[in-house]
């Protein structure tokens, strides 16, 4: 117990609850946020329209998100995981009746003042779900077959919603996602190693379905593996975008090319510069120093929760706080290895960078929960 726990047995519970919030946290994600509001502000060409200045409102109110939930008592959430997974699942249903269709796909849900996209939504309810199932679960059941189908059933749900707007990359982070809450719950290996026999066959067979009556994934996605193995076959084509990346990421170098100087964005050779591939843009501007310094960033974000996982006692909280770095780790990790050319274009954000509405209020509000289990925890008082 450190002096400054000893000494708030006499302070207000409102006060405490600020005093004791992960301001180290608080700092950590301003700060990544910060880098994208710059490199909004540089793609726009050094205005703050048209997406800089909607991202810093977005992060504002994602703020004073993570702040209510982290706030609420933990309990509360664990009490209300169910619900949470049953309303993101209805969301996911009316994505598919009425949801607004973009760039091919129809993922989000138009509420007037902003697009709301209910798989990112599903990320973090389902890591809440599967952490309160294995907190109510007694240790000694947790790999028994007939307590594993449940949460795989958990788990598919979603991800069968999910790939039919199509969405392979947020199909395949909830996928992940959820396992990994499995694997830390102490779910035995072997199940794992079905898994990955059963998905190598799985990706045999959707190999084995193009072009034929069956194929199991859209076109477009077979070219995206066709341009992750070999983008130089099509250049102008399916490969112009990880090619352009590529070269955005080399002319960088070791210092960048300087702020608002990059000629892959500033030129719109890059696609996507707000979106997916906004962190080729800043390693053209900012180069290797600057790109491993967001991903230093990232990284004391996740040594953070893990820490605050390590401090608590509580099952739930535990888990929660794990599985919501798991679930960002996939974010900056996917996006980073999709725009260097070392996994296909899926589609998945550079989190709290990307410019968009929904992934950046799902994260913060996810951190709401971190500080919510960080707040709470149990204290000598």
């Amino acid at each position: 117990m450190s002096y400054l726990e000893y000494n708030l047995r006499s302070v207000p519970s409102g006060l405490a609850k600020v005093l004791y919030l992960n301001w180290g946290l608080v700092l950590l994600l301003t700060a990544v946020s910060s880098m994208g509001f710059l490199m909004l502000y540089s793609v726009a060409g050094g205005s703050i329209e048209p997406w800089a200045d909607p991202q810093i409102k977005r992060f504002a109110l994602g703020m004073s998100v993570m702040l209510f939930v982290g706030f609420v008592p933990i309990h509360f959430w664990r009490n209300s995981a169910v619900l949470a997974y049953g309303l993101s699942l209805i969301l996911l249903l009316a994505v598919e009746l009425f949801g607004v269709v973009g760039m091919g796909a129809q993922r989000w849900i138009d509420l007037g003042f902003m697009r709301l996209q209910p798989s990112e939504l599903t990320k973090i309810t389902l890591v809440m779900l599967l952490a309160a199932y294995y907190d109510w679960l007694d240790v000694e059941k947790v790999s028994k077959p007939q307590w594993v189908f449940v949460p795989v059933v958990l788990i598919l749900a979603p991800v069968a919603l999910v790939l039919g707007q199509p969405d392979l990359g947020t199909a395949l982070l909830l996928l992940i996602g959820g396992g990994a809450v499995m694997f830390l719950a102490g779910v035995s290996l072997w199940y794992f190693a079905v898994v990955i026999s059963g998905g190598v066959g799985l990706v045999t067979a959707v190999m084995a379905s193009r072009g034929t009556e069956w194929q199991l994934i859209k076109d477009y996605q077979f070219r995206r593996i066709d341009t992750f193995l070999d983008p130089s076959n099509d250049p102008l084509g399916a490969g112009y975008h990880i090619t352009q990346s590529k070269i955005a990421l080399g002319s960088g170098g070791w210092t960048g090319r300087g702020f608002m100087e990059g000629t892959q964005s500033r030129l719109n050779f890059l696609p996507e510069k707000h979106t997916d591939f906004i962190f080729t843009t800043l390693a053209e501007e900012f180069g290797f120093v600057g790109a491993t310094s967001l991903l230093f960033l990232y990284a004391l974000i996740i040594a953070f929760c893990i820490s605050s996982a390590l401090k608590t006692d509580d099952r739930f909280s535990s888990l929660l706080i794990l599985g919501i770095a798991v679930t960002f780790f996939l974010y900056f990790a996917i996006n980073m290895a999709m725009v260097m050319g070392l996994a296909p274009v899926v589609g998945v954000p550079l989190p709290l960078v990307s410019y968009g509405g929904s992934a950046m209020l799902v994260i913060l509000a996810a951190f709401g929960l971190v500080q919510s289990a960080h707040i709470h925890r149990p204290r000598l008082r």
